[in-house]
């Protein structure tokens, strides 16, 4: 990924990239996203793009394991998030899925990671200290709550599920309000292109739909010169 494309991605929202994906391979059925309603610690920020670093917590019950154990394995998770390409983005799978009650993720979590030099994070767990959550750093999660419960590191580095969507250590991931999906190596040779291919071709519809005195007619001769556009 170089830094045009990475800038571009950055401007975009996650459905443009979705769809982009789908003009890119020539075909719709691109099926690697999230399902389902997901939340943003800050709506409104760009999305976060980055190579994902992946994990696994829980929280309902405390860890049975070794306390040295557990120290240890908190301390590799660490040290995984802060190595590895950059940009890159945490994506941490909470094993208590759908009945998570611990917030990995508020005020000291985002703010180490975000020193660590990642992008943001992406959870189907728990997050809090919604006001506190630094600027630049985005978590896209499946909750919010007020406790961290018994939240400790179960595994580092494997292959998680987040809402549906499988992701392995290194996929390159593009997240915002709307969920997230995994940006295929294949396009990205192609994909700035179709992205602003995208762009353009929806300006066929959106200009004149945005006009005084749009009516059917209006439409229908835009909704053609959309429909060959993208043919």
């Amino acid at each position: 990924m170089n830094d045009t494309l990475l800038k571009l991605l950055q401007q975009v929202d996650t459905p443009t990239v979705c769809n982009a994906i789908e003009v890119a391979e020539g075909q719709r059925g691109f099926n690697a996203f999230t399902r389902g309603t997901m939340l943003a610690s800050h709506p409104d920020a760009p999305a976060i793009v980055g190579y994902a670093r992946t994990a696994r917590i829980a929280a309902v019950a405390p860890p049975k394991e070794a306390p040295d154990v557990i120290k240890t394995r908190r301390m590799d998770y660490y040290r995984h998030m802060a190595e590895g390409p950059q940009p890159s983005v945490a994506v941490v799978e909470d094993t208590d899925f759908p009945h998570c009650i611990g917030a990995y993720w508020g005020e000291i979590n985002s703010t180490v990671h975000k020193g660590f030099g990642m992008s943001g994070a992406l959870t189907n767990g728990v997050m809090r200290d919604l006001g506190d959550v630094p600027e630049g750093f985005q978590i896209v999660a499946g909750s919010i709550g007020p406790s961290h419960g018994f939240v400790h590191v179960k595994e580092v580095g494997i292959p998680v599920t987040i809402f549906g969507m499988q992701v392995t250590d290194g996929d390159l991931i593009h997240a915002d309000r709307h969920g997230a999906i995994i940006i295929p190596v294949h396009v990205l040779p192609t994909l700035e292109a179709a992205i602003h291919k995208l762009l353009d071709t929806e300006k066929l519809v959106l200009d004149p739909a945005r006009q005084n005195g749009f009516d059917f007619e209006a439409f229908k001769a835009a909704w053609t010169a959309f429909e060959d556009a993208r043919t």
